[in-house]
């Protein structure tokens, strides 16, 4: 798909509010359907959006014997109700989101290209604005307080399944540059930006299942020019990568 086409369709998603994975409709909101197989899924594939998902169908999908693929919406509040919900319902041994996201630093993590993270924090929680923000951490306030069923406290940040840069997540995706450079020295290493990675993540440190996620690079933090973002070479490469970690999963579960 060229970029006009790409443009064009990003822009008409927008506009009828697929982005969260609902219709625009002017009815009351249904309650989400949750399918709940017979046999438990190994794996819960959540996918933030409808767009992202058909992205990602049009690559060839991913199988269902290796996952159960389930929208968790966008932002930071419905995807961790929603993931929180599926756990609870589904009850996987673990748990992956696949999407796509923006690169603070294109040099090292480039279009088209597909990132697993070790790390995820949260921008935007806690108190003041620029230079005055602080975080829970230096507030004082974990945003949760730990149980003694062994979910520890939260404060800033969470550790993910597997190895790789930091990704931070965001309640509204950085606007120009500047906002950019400022939350890349508030949270320095971070490799990508997203807004639905620490919400997943939070739900399943609390039901302590274990989390990867993976991100397309789509777009340069801080550029809201729809015309030159790549969603569907991200997603492409998010689709690769995905599926390579299931496969692993899939072949290491097989082994004695």
């Amino acid at each position: 798909m060229d970029s006009e086409s790409e443009h064009s369709s990003f822009e008409r998603t927008e506009k009828i509010g697929y982005l969260s994975g609902t219709p625009a409709r002017s009815s009351a909101t249904k309650r989400p359907n949750i399918q709940v197989n017979s046999s438990k899924p190994r794996t819960l594939l959540l996918v933030p959006t409808a767009l992202e998902r058909a992205r990602l169908e049009d690559c060839g999908g991913f199988p269902p014997e290796l996952a159960q693929v389930e929208l968790c919406g966008f932002g930071l509040i419905a995807p961790a109700a929603r993931t929180a919900a599926l756990i609870a319902s589904l009850e996987p041994r673990e748990v992956m989101l696949v999407g796509i996201a923006g690169s603070y630093d294109l040099g090292q993590y480039p279009l088209a290209s597909a990132l697993s993270f070790g790390r995820v924090a949260v921008d935007g929680v806690g108190a003041g604005d620029c230079a005055d923000f602080r975080g829970p951490r230096e507030l004082g306030f974990p945003q949760w307080p730990g149980d003694e069923g062994g979910a520890g406290p939260v404060y800033e940040e969470l550790k993910l399944d597997g190895s790789g840069p930091l990704l931070l997540t965001v309640s509204a995706a950085a606007g120009d540059a500047q906002m950019a450079e400022r939350r890349a020295q508030r949270f320095p290493g971070a490799a990508a930006e997203d807004m639905e990675g620490f919400a997943v993540a939070l739900a399943c440190h609390l039901a302590q299942v274990p989390l990867h996620i993976v991100r397309g690079i789509s777009n340069q933090v801080g550029d809201r020019d729809h015309g030159s973002w790549r969603i569907a070479a991200a997603l492409e490469a998010a689709h690769r990568a995905g599926l390579a970690r299931l496969e692993e999963l899939h072949n290491g579960s097989q082994n004695p």
